[in-house]
Parts: C-alpha cells; structure tokens; sequence
C-alpha cells in the first residue's frame, strides 16, 4: 500500500503540473516517445480502471514497468491518472473536512447534520456527549484556558470516547509544550488498556471482534476510527497556532501549543432519537437554535450533555444503553456522508445541505 500511495502521489503530482501549466500535448508525447508499446498487457491494465478496480490497476502498472521493453501508450496514461485520482480522493486523503457536515474542529466548530455552523464552548477539564444513541456513544474531553477579564474558557476537543456493545475505546492528543510534527501526538485506549498502532501510512488495527478498525491515514498524528455499519471518524491532532492565537487573543502559554482533535464524523443509520451536542443535529424534525446568518451562533446545552467521564453514558439526555441494539423500525435511512452542501462555511454561517 506504501508503494501504492507513492506511485499515485507522483503521477498525480507530475501529470497535475504539466496540465496546469497547459501542456497536454507534452503529457502524450512523453508516452508517444517511448521505442515499443505493448498494446496487449497496457490494455489489461485499462480494463482494471474500466471495471472500478483502480487499486489492481495500480499494482498491475508496477508489475509492467519492471517488464525489459514494455512501455505505455497514451491510453494507459489517461487510465493511469484516473485511477490515481479515484485513490487519492477515496482512500488516499481522509483527513477531517473542517467546511462540512458532522465536523468538529477549532474552539469547537460544529456542523451538524443539518449543514448548520454552530458553536459549543463547554468548559475546560469537563466532558460532554456528542453523540448518544440506542448503540453508540461518542464523549468529548475539552481542554482550555481563561485568559484574564474572560468571562468563558477557550475550549478545544483533546480527547474521544466510544462506548459500542460492550466495548469502549478512546483517543486523544497528548499534551505537547511545542509542536513537532515527527512526533506522533496520539494516545489510544481498548477497554482500558493501552493500545498500540504502529506509525506509519496505512497501517492499522483491528479489534478481536472486528468491531472497531482503526487505521492511520498518514504516518503520525492522523486516523480513521471505522465502526462497521454504524460510524465513521476521521481524526487530526493540530495545535493551536501562532497565528490562530494573534487573531483570537487566546494568550496561548509557551509550555503548551494546546495540541487538539480535527473531527469528521460519518454515521450509518442513525435512529431518530439520537441526541448529544452533535448527534441532535441529525433527527429528522430537529430545529437549529443556531439560525443562518449570525457570524458566531453558539448554543447551549452543557448540562444536559455533561457526563462524568470520557467513557460514561451519564448525561441527563444520553439514550445509550450497554446491551444497546439499533431499532431498525426508528432508524434514518440516510447516509449523511452523502449530502451535497453548498455556501461558504468559513463564513460561520449556515450551508444548506440537499440529497
């Protein structure tokens, strides 16, 4: 898979800045050139990325290229790219989307289910519900700060907590003074033991039960948390920045960057009486305190969404239950990771979401 991921970053890479400069006609005639085409075995390789299977065209490319005398035809190049191009949009960049539905990032930056922006400042050192549902519950760890005259914390997500079945699993960013990007800043937990993902680009880990997998989308401080059937989570550990902390004022101090979670959840068939911050976001009657238009809605709700822990289902609004097993009859047959949004999330105004 690492060989996989080098080869589409490069082809996309090269064939990216000839196009974007406006030279096709130098793409073509670099194939063009080449002494003897075998049109047979390219072709075999065409019929892979014909038939959606861009990961075999892949792995069969590299079986040709060692072949003495075997080169590609112009063909193969286009099939090539799209391939590489399927890859690296499907499975190659799962990193959260800040700008879309079921994201949580920043001082937290919510967009719910809805499409609407909305902010939930909790407190700093508190946990709170996300999502609870009949199977699921997803907690948040907040961290922060109160600068002097402040009559808020500033709060960022530092931390996840699973609770599915009979399991429990968590994540979370480890404190750091400064930032160090070759330094992998993830912690993870499998009910309550320490669990290990070794580093690197696509390696990963699954559960006894296959239950939960979790992979790292790149070699540190990136993941993908899979729950099959029922969620998908993608995970960055970002600190706050300098200039995230000169625009805000958050008087961020030397001996801690403040390293955080970037969020984007996925769900599969959410029932209807889903709550938490988030997950109330997705019932399909529910109405956004946080109307469109206003620069920075924040809404309220910690203490219906406060639990004691990161692994507790104790809120006063939490649905979820050990044993739980979904109710197919009130569940939601969308899949909310297939919206199509439009408008300008960065705004911190409402988007509007359609099937």
């Amino acid at each position: 898979m690492e060989i996989l991921h080098l080869t589409c970053s490069w082809v996309v890479h090269w064939s990216n800045s000839i196009l974007n400069a406006g030279k096709w006609v130098v793409l073509l005639k670099v194939f063009e050139g080449f002494s003897r085409l075998d049109v047979f075995l390219w072709t075999s390789m065409v019929r892979y990325e014909q038939n959606g299977l861009p990961e075999e065209e892949v792995a069969f490319f590299h079986q040709m290229v060692m072949l003495e005398n075997v080169n590609p035809d112009c063909v193969t190049l286009v099939s090539l790219v799209s391939a590489c191009a399927q890859l690296c949009s499907v499975k190659l960049d799962r990193k959260p989307n800040c700008n879309s539905p079921g994201a949580a990032c920043l001082d937290p930056r919510f967009i719910g289910g809805d499409g609407i922006v909305f902010y939930f400042h909790g407190k700093s050192n508190e946990h709170y519900s996300l999502v609870s549902d009949l199977n699921l519950q997803i907690n948040s760890r907040f961290i922060g700060l109160r600068p002097a005259g402040r009559t808020r914390d500033y709060t960022w997500i530092q931390a996840l907590g699973f609770l599915f079945d009979s399991q429990t699993f968590s994540l979370e960013a480890t404190r750091a003074a400064t930032w160090d990007d070759k330094i992998d800043h993830l912690k993870f937990t499998y009910n309550g033991k320490e669990l290990v993902v070794p580093e690197g680009h696509l390696s990963s880990w699954k559960s006894p039960e296959s239950s939960l997998r979790v992979e790292r989308t790149s070699s540190k401080n990136s993941v993908l948390v899979s729950l099959p059937e029922v969620a998908e989570i993608s995970v960055n550990v970002v600190p706050v920045t300098k200039e995230d902390d000169r625009i805000h004022n958050y008087q961020i101090p030397s001996n801690d960057c403040f390293a955080h979670l970037e969020v984007q959840f996925r769900f599969y068939g959410l029932s209807s009486k889903v709550e938490g911050v988030l997950g109330r976001t997705y019932q399909p009657d529910f109405q956004n305190p946080a109307k469109p238009g206003v620069a920075m809605p924040v809404v309220g709700g910690e203490d219906k969404y406060r639990t004691l822990s990161l692994l507790s289902a104790d809120c006063t609004s939490c649905i979820f239950s050990p044993a739980g097993v979904l109710d197919q009859e009130n569940s939601l047959l969308v899949d909310y990771g297939s919206l199509d949004c439009t408008g300008s999330a960065s705004s911190g105004n409402g988007i509007v979401c359609r099937k």
